[in-house]
């Protein structure tokens, strides 16, 4: 089973060590396109008023582009750690036993607009820079950049693929037809109506994947899937046609900690 998250607009600061890119996964296929987005991030970052505008920066979080100027030494924290948010709040990563997290870090890849795909695992610095991002040292949109270097990913060998990355997401690693299932989130009211699940999306995903790695599930199949998430309060509704799984949940607030 392999599951793929967004990233987080939102980093925890701080971190250990030194950070080295040929150490991340995939090195041999996204080490190149890393490496230049990095370079544009980081010429863009040095002037604060391009900055701004580049990776739509507000007032309160402007100084966040010295992140990126510092990526080599700021120190590093595994990705299910550094990022921050309604999703990942809801995962709650530090809060699971040890072999969930060894769990989470097989079996969840993060999308990162820096990095590519990123296990949840692995050791990355604090940074700003998002999939709708406009870098003009890189003199390609991300997505072209992105959706190019991931054609070239073996995706043969992973299982069951549940994609719950948000749209502009999946267009920087968009799967090969036929290999991964799109996860939307809705949730069944007390009046038996399903609804989708807009406030809480974040939430719910975030949720989903906590219960996934305090299983420790490794399915084959989505029919295994479907019965484990009635034992969860959970329902998953299979659109075969469309390769979409519609996850509901019968919870007031989507979130369970365990």
């Amino acid at each position: 089973m392999l599951v793929l998250l967004p990233p987080s607009e939102t980093k925890r600061p701080g971190g250990t060590g030194r950070f080295d890119p040929v150490e991340l996964s995939r090195d041999t296929t996204l080490g190149a396109p890393r490496a230049k987005v990095r370079a544009a991030l980081e010429a863009v970052s040095a002037d604060e008023e391009a900055a701004v505008r580049a990776l739509k920066l507000g007032t309160k979080n402007r100084g966040e582009r010295t992140h990126n100027l510092a990526l080599s030494s700021s120190g590093t924290l595994p990705a299910m750690d550094r990022y921050t948010g309604v999703l990942y709040d809801a995962l709650d990563a530090a809060s699971l036993d040890p072999g969930a997290r060894d769990w989470l870090a097989a079996h969840v890849v993060v999308q990162s607009a820096l990095f590519g795909m990123l296990g949840l695992g692995e050791e990355i610095p604090a940074y700003r820079v998002s999939a709708g991002s406009r870098l003009p040292e890189l003199g390609l949109p991300l997505k072209r950049l992105w959706s190019d270097a991931h054609a070239e990913l073996d995706w043969d060998h992973a299982g069951l693929i549940l994609d719950l990355r948000s749209l502009d997401y999946v267009a920087l690693a968009p799967l090969p037809a036929g290999r991964g299932w799109f996860v939307n989130v809705s949730q069944r009211g007390d009046d038996g109506v399903v609804r989708a699940l807009n406030h809480f999306n974040k939430a719910a995903k975030g949720d989903f994947a906590r219960r996934l790695a305090s299983a420790g599930l490794v399915h084959a199949r989505v029919e295994d899937l479907i019965e484990w998430a009635d034992t969860e309060d959970l329902e998953i509704v299979q659109d075969s046609a469309r390769r979409e799984l519609t996850l509901i949940t019968r919870l007031g607030a989507p979130v369970r900690k365990s």
